[in-house]
């Protein structure tokens, strides 16, 4: 009897990795792939043989991709970019969420609900307004028409960002709101009494405990504003931005060159453009998995 329940473990154990070795597979395989191709000729690309080992190993297509992507300069951009932006929508998604969970006034509710809903609302049905209200702004009226032509600078990433309706907000105004209202009142109690008003308790009580929750929501902002082609390719034309000069580099190489490149080689080209996109990412993910699992774990967010 201890024999069979010996082997059934054994037999179980073996069954379970091998489906999680598979699913491992399946997810990594394409960063494999870019990874692997990226060090690869383009006649390696035509050789039968050559399948995850090149035959010859190569630099040149990073080399390439650095210098017609403006890599150091677009990373640059794009890391204080998305920093900067990251941070504005954590702070206005924190005074909503905070709002929203600890203040009962009329419409607070709807209000929520409102935020939540924007979740399931394609960026395609706002497109347009937004495209029109950026391109001439008028502060809502106050400047005279035609307004001002914020498209190709910053200001629509920062409107959006201070006044919580950026990209996925509403999941972090979500994510903040829950947070609070599971903190315990007693808390906010204690320092009502003591004198304080409402900001300086937020501020000395509510934000120090309110850690968890920041590194969540910064983190999931940072990496969607990093990872953003639409929006920034529709308010930022021509900006030096890792996601927009990856989608040029590998025409700017063929220009430079003065030749024509093969679909295949663009490919090529791209999936290494694309290792050196993802890279900081990686970085960023090794540094701060620890902090980033812990957080999950205080919020509760997968219960």
């Amino acid at each position: 009897m201890f024999r069979r329940k010996r082997i059934a473990e054994i037999l179980w154990t073996v069954i379970r990795t091998l489906i999680i070795v598979g699913i491992c597979f399946v997810i990594l395989r394409p960063l494999l792939t870019k990874i692997v191709s990226s060090f690869m000729m383009e006649r390696d690309l035509y050789d039968q043989t050559v399948k995850w080992i090149p035959r010859t190993f190569t630099l040149d297509n990073y080399r390439a991709m650095i210098v017609h992507m403006k890599y150091w300069e677009a990373l640059r951009n794009s890391f204080i970019f998305s920093f900067s932006i990251a941070t504005l929508q954590l702070i206005s998604c924190t005074l909503v969420g905070y709002g929203l969970a600890r203040f009962k006034f009329r419409g607070s509710t709807l209000i929520f609900g409102l935020a939540i809903f924007t979740l399931i609302v394609p960026p395609q049905i706002i497109n347009l307004p937004l495209y029109l209200n950026f391109r001439f702004f008028t502060i809502w009226g106050l400047l005279p028409e035609p307004g001002i032509d914020l498209l190709g600078s910053y200001w629509p990433f920062i409107l959006m960002a201070i006044s919580g309706t950026g990209f996925n907000n509403g999941l972090f105004i979500y994510i903040m709101r829950q947070f609070f209202k599971g903190s315990p009142k007693s808390l906010e109690e204690a320092a009502y009494i003591d004198g304080a008003n409402p900001l300086q308790t937020f501020i000395r009580i509510m934000v120090p405990g309110a850690v968890p929750a920041f590194v969540i929501v910064f983190l999931f902002a940072f990496v969607w504003q990093w990872n953003d082609y639409f929006f920034t390719g529709m308010y930022m034309r021509g900006g030096v931005l890792l996601s927009h000069t990856l989608d040029v580099a590998a025409s700017n190489y063929a220009y430079a060159l003065g030749r024509q490149f093969t679909g295949q080689y663009i490919s090529l080209l791209n999936n290494t453009g694309m290792i050196l996109f993802i890279l900081p990412l990686l970085i960023l993910y090794a540094l701060m998995q620890r902090y980033f699992i812990e957080s999950i774990e205080r919020t509760g967010l997968v219960g």
